[in-house]
């Protein structure tokens, strides 16, 4: 047996912090019942086992997301990512705002989802809440996050549950459906009532290498950024006053995720094996292995290469000049494709 002190976290404003801890045991892990679910194969009801209970400690003074300081409260909770989508029917998103981070992955028809990561903070509601990729496994295992997803081709559910992802797929848990929205844009997370039911074993990782603004190398003048996943989507950035304002958000107003970073990573991007209902190909972004990196923050450009040793380990990000940590704050990934993706900026 062994005695961890535990720093505990909070951040000013969070919703749903959890009780202070001075310390823990650390005995063993608790693992948390999977719930697995499709569109195709529906496995309605499944819901993380309430009875969990956490065992674990912070590993630093940092929110493992954001990079921020942290202090108080530790959440009880795991990590959550909620799988959002983002096109018009989608207008108005919610909970965006409340996200520490945000990762915008291609999918079918050349559109993008979004994966959107909460932690520090838990709003009531979020969505609409579509359904998983094959993409998603890098993504969400080094966060060792619960997935909310609406379900999943059965190709799909499979690999994420040999991949050892927790899914809380439609019948779950908060699940509720708004009726004055179109199906399948009218489905929706009560986020705190599922996360009153998850216990996580040990709060995560660091998802991207830290530093401090001092630390941050200067770089290119580059106050708007255009992020052109496929012939049909572009997401467009322009710096103000400090954060980065996506241009073509459909995120309700006054609950827009303003970052403080974008970071552009260049993927490979391969067919996952099967088609959509109206015969799309099913797009699978490869997030491992390395690439072009490029960092907009303050409204300058520093360019790099990313790494990522498997699919469950961290981004880790380098200049010439060695490891390249990112300033505290906000991050939207995007994961832009090498194989008809193309980024371009201005100053």
């Amino acid at each position: 047996m062994v005695r961890i002190p535990l720093r505990a976290f909070a951040r000013p404003g969070a919703r749903r912090p959890a009780a202070a801890l001075v310390s823990l045991v650390l005995a063993g892990s608790v693992s948390l019942t999977a719930c697995g679910g499709g569109e195709e194969e529906p496995e309605a009801g499944q819901s993380p086992d309430a009875q969990n209970t956490a065992a674990g400690a912070t590993l630093s003074g940092r929110w493992p997301l954001t990079g921020l300081p942290a202090g108080g409260a530790a959440p009880e909770h795991p990590v959550v990512v909620v799988k959002i989508d983002n096109t018009s029917s989608s207008n108005p998103q919610l909970g965006l705002g409340s996200a520490d981070l945000v990762a915008e992955e291609l999918v079918e028809g050349g559109a993008t989802r979004l994966a959107v990561f909460y932690y520090s903070d838990v709003p009531d509601k979020v969505g609409p809440v579509r359904s998983m990729r094959a993409t998603d496994i890098g993504i969400i295992r080094p966060a060792d996050a619960t997935l909310v997803a609406s379900g999943g081709a059965p190709q799909t559910v499979s690999r994420l549950k040999d991949a050892g992802i927790k899914v809380v797929s439609e019948g779950g848990k908060g699940y509720s459906r708004d009726s004055g929205r179109s199906a399948p844009y009218n489905l929706f997370m009560d986020l705190p009532t599922l996360t009153d039911s998850l216990k996580a074993t040990q709060p995560p990782a660091n998802y991207f290498p830290w530093g401090d603004e001092e630390d941050f190398p200067g770089g290119q003048k580059a106050g708007s950024v255009a992020a052109t996943f496929s012939g049909g989507h572009t997401t467009n950035w322009e710096f103000r006053k400090g954060k980065y304002v996506n241009l073509n958000s459909e995120a309700a107003a006054g609950d827009e995720f303003r970052p403080d970073t974008v970071l552009v990573l260049r993927v490979k991007v391969g067919d996952a094996g099967y088609k959509d209902p109206a015969g799309n190909p099913v797009p699978e972004t490869k997030f491992e292995g390395s690439g072009q990196a490029m960092v907009f923050h303050g409204g300058k450009l520093v360019r790099g290469t990313w790494s990522k040793r498997g699919l469950d380990a961290p981004v880790s990000l380098r200049t010439k000049g060695g490891e390249l940590t990112l300033p505290p704050g906000k991050v939207w990934m995007e994961l832009v494709p090498t194989n008809g993706g193309s980024i371009s900026f201005g100053k």
